[in-house]
């Protein structure tokens, strides 16, 4: 089954919003690779996602897109949770969603991957999926693909 990580869409200023909602072009990027990972027929099962405004609509647009109903909040998502901690919860049994912030995704990717939060294996991007599978007998995930607002 996969784990797919998102980085919430990119936010109004703090003077626009104080909660740091998502920016016109935040909805546009998220919109834009919801419908390509509906396209490529990306199933999901549950969303979770942390308890900021700007994680929450990216995964409620993310929901809607995909028809997943499961979105809840769940703590341990937020910029500075521990990785490590938090993947003792993940189930390779289901299509799971996270949606957080940074460097939180970066640091789960990491530790997944190589077993250390110390590694940079990918740079996330406002609004941008990355798909992992675990990897068969192994404690271990690997990228499998990934979907960004901007290749250049």
């Amino acid at each position: 089954m996969a784990l797919y990580l998102v980085q919430h869409g990119k936010t109004l200023p703090k003077e626009i919003d104080e909660k740091q909602g998502l920016s016109e072009e935040g909805v546009d990027d998220l919109e834009r690779i919801a419908d390509t990972a509906r396209a490529y027929g990306v199933k999901v099962g549950r969303i979770r996602h942390s308890g900021k405004k700007r994680a929450r609509q990216s995964a409620e647009l993310f929901a809607q897109k995909l028809a997943v109903s499961d979105l809840a909040e769940t703590a341990g998502l937020k910029a500075l949770d521990d990785p490590a901690e938090f993947a003792k919860q993940i189930s390779d049994r289901e299509n799971l969603m996270l949606v957080g912030h940074l460097p939180f995704m970066e640091r789960m990717v990491s530790c997944l991957t190589t077993g250390s939060v110390q590694y940079t294996v990918f740079k996330f991007q406002n609004g941008g999926i990355v798909c992992l599978d675990k990897l068969p007998d192994s404690n271990f995930w690997a990228v499998t693909w990934a979907l960004m607002p901007h290749i250049a």
